[in-house]
Order: C-alpha cells, then structure tokens, then sequence
C-alpha cells in the first residue's frame, strides 16, 4: 500500500474481463486497490455487465468495449457513473493513447497489437500477456519499447519465470533457456491415439484452467511453439539457445542455464496471481495470497523430451525463428485458421500442424516488416492461404 505524498501508480488493464485481466485485479485488490492505483483504462469485448462492474468498482476513468455493438449496452450500464465510455478499433487507440505508467496486454489474438504497440511507444511499462505482439510482430514491438523507453514485464508464466532468474549482470553468461510445458492431455498419447483426438478431449487441461482455444493451444504445444518465438525476442537469444522439456507436475514455470554449468529455476504453484504480482510489483516482491509449495508433499518432479513427431508445433516454431522477417505472423495466422476449423470439427487434431506448415512454406518469401501494415498483410495472407488449402483438401 503506498503512504504518504506518493501519488498512486496509474494503471490500464486491456482485457481485464479474461482471466489474465480478472486475475490482474484481483491483484490490484490485494495490494492495497485504489488507495495505491489508479485505473487509467479498463477494456473488455463482450461481457459488457462485467466490465461495468469492475469500472464502478475501481473508479476507472474510461471504459472500452471493442466491439462497437455494444457501445449502447455499456454507456447505459455506466449512465450517471462519470466513466467516459468508448468502443472499437478507435476505442481501443484512445486507451492505448491515455497516460498510464503501467499496461496489463492481455487482449487476446492481433486485435491487441495497434494498442499495445501505442502504449509502448509512449513509453508505459508493458505488462505482456498478448503472445501476437511478440510472435507477429516482435522485431517492431522490441523497438517500439527501446524507443519508448518503458520496461517490458513478461507475465506469461513461463517468460516470467526466466525473467525472475535471468540476471541482468550475467546475461554474456547465458547458455539456453529452457521452457517447461505440462505436456498436456496427450503428453503419453501414441500418433495413432492422438490422429483421433476430439474437441472435448483437446481442452481438458491437466494443471490450468483456461479457455477453449488456449486450451487446445496447449494440448497442440502450439502455445509452447509461440512462446519459443516470444522468448527469443524477449531476452535477445538464438532459435538453438531455446529448449522445451516436458515436466507434468508444473511446477518449475521455467529455467536458465548459464556458461558454468548452473540452472536456476523458478519454481511456485500454477497460479497466474504470482507472475502478475511480481509484473506489477517490479522489482519487488509483492505479499500475494496464493498457495505456498510444501516440497514434502511434491514427492517428485519429473522431466521428459518432447516427441516432436507427435508435436510438430515445436518444430514449426524454430523453422519461422530462423526464417525470421515475418514468418511468426505466418504461422499464427495459418494456426488460428485450423485452430478454428478443429473446434467446428472440419480438420483433425494433427491435421492443424500439417496445414501451418504448408501455409508457412507458400508464403517463405515475404519480405520482413517495415510497419503493422506488413504484418497485418501477413496475418491476412497466412488465413487466407489456410482457408484455401482445407478447401482444395475438402475437394480432393
């Protein structure tokens, strides 16, 4: 809680009526909620209620919903409030344009690209959530946070996690990063089992509780496959210093290793508060009310390769690292189409890595991007190059 003269931080959360977003205020909550930030900028989509709710309930100067279609519903749930009310794509430029010191990015998919590259440039910290700033347009995103001069604060748990034991001192020491993933549903899956994976079967996570299509991602390890991508941007390293190791309990978020042979790991229970916390509270160390880990009750931790046979999506991930230029916006925009056609049942489970790939290898020679127009160019290529081979697939 802050004390004295000191004026409280100002804070805006893009996408505060997702998990990350829900998770963030309840962090905001704990450490002291209005008497130590002041809300800037809340967004939401759909859940206009919701979003109404957390406005009123943090004092927060405007409120965005994205899609315009709701812009009445929210105006009417905030009537009398004194929250300014906004919506859209231009909504959403306004809150990026606010002053704020500090940006939770958690809109999910490249409609949180234009306003996160607009906070970064005016110099917020970004508290990173949106995995499309980095894999789709990283090279532009790392420079629009130099120029901008903020700090760049992964919560992801697993970039947090490096974050907390990559020493800045030590940085010509680092050898690899190594990120862990659960392995998900079908971690000990055969090929054979796995060709006849269904919707319900994808999205049963293990160890987190997330939405249908990060669900699916991780089942995939196409999730994995894109934070290979954030990391090398994040932390400035080569496609052949990233690794990824399966460790089902989930409980080391992720690890270093260093030139003299050491690994330090960042260890906790799967909790996205801890990784918020620490983004917000940067860099201290915040008091977060979540579960402590009792090592006499974990038993064992245990650590397997990928197969990448049966997780193509690794694979794919270090062919667009060291193709470079644009190739990570390729491969997200060709995935979110089979990702989409697997929900509605049109493609199999392994079907999605198959049609990526070849999305990936049509569109190798686009040139790297000079501004959000090019990636956005790519972005739309990448889905329409994936809807015409399922359709070409379809009729053959």
């Amino acid at each position: 809680m802050m004390t004295g003269n000191t004026a409280p931080r100002r804070l805006s959360i893009f996408g505060s009526t997702g998990s990350i977003g829900r998770n963030t205020l309840n962090v905001v909550e704990h450490l002291g909620g209005r008497e130590s930030f002041e809300i800037s900028v809340l967004t939401g989509n759909g859940n206009v209620e919701l979003l109404a709710r957390q406005a009123k309930s943090f004092g927060a100067r405007l409120a965005v919903t994205a899609n315009d279609r709701h812009y009445e519903s929210l105006k009417s749930e905030l009537s009398g409030s004194g929250i300014a009310v906004a919506s859209g794509k231009s909504g959403l430029m306004e809150a990026a344009d606010r002053e704020a010191d500090w940006v939770m990015a958690a809109i999910v998919g490249t409609a949180g690209l234009a306003p996160t590259l607009v906070a970064a440039r005016r110099g917020a910290d970004i508290a990173l959530a949106n995995k499309e700033c980095l894999v789709s347009a990283g090279d532009l995103f790392i420079k629009a946070i130099r120029e901008g001069g903020g700090r760049l604060l992964p919560v992801d748990s697993e970039h947090n996690a490096i974050f907390q034991v990559l020493e800045e001192n030590q940085r010509h020491a680092v050898e690899r990063v190594i990120l862990t993933a659960s392995g998900g549903p079908f971690r000990t899956a055969s090929l054979e089992e796995m060709a006849g994976v269904t919707v319900e079967t994808a999205r049963a996570h293990p160890n987190w509780s997330m939405g249908l299509k990060i669900s699916i991602d991780s089942a995939s390890m196409f999730n994995k496959a894109l934070e290979m991508i954030e990391a090398r941007h994040l932390f400035g390293l080569k496609p052949e210093q990233i690794e990824v190791i399966f460790h089902p309990q989930s409980i080391i978020h992720s690890m270093v290793g260093y030139t003299d042979g050491s690994v330090l790991a960042q260890l906790g229970a799967p909790d996205m508060r801890t990784a918020i916390g620490y983004a917000l509270s940067f860099p201290r160390r915040p008091n977060l009310p979540v579960e402590r880990l009792d090592f006499a009750k974990l038993a064992r931790l245990d650590f397997e390769a990928p197969d990448e046979r049966r997780f193509p999506a690794l694979r794919l991930a270090r062919l667009a690292m060291t193709r470079g230029g644009v190739q990570g916006a390729v491969l997200n925009g060709a995935k979110e189409v089979a990702l989409e056609a697997f929900i509605e049942r049109r493609l199999s489970f392994l079907a999605m890595a198959d049609i990526t790939e070849r999305v990936m290898d049509d569109l190798a020679h686009l040139p790297p991007a000079e501004g959000m127009d090019d990636v956005f160019s790519a972005d739309r290529q990448a889905r329409q190059r994936a809807a015409e081979l399922m359709r070409l697939d379809a009729a053959g």
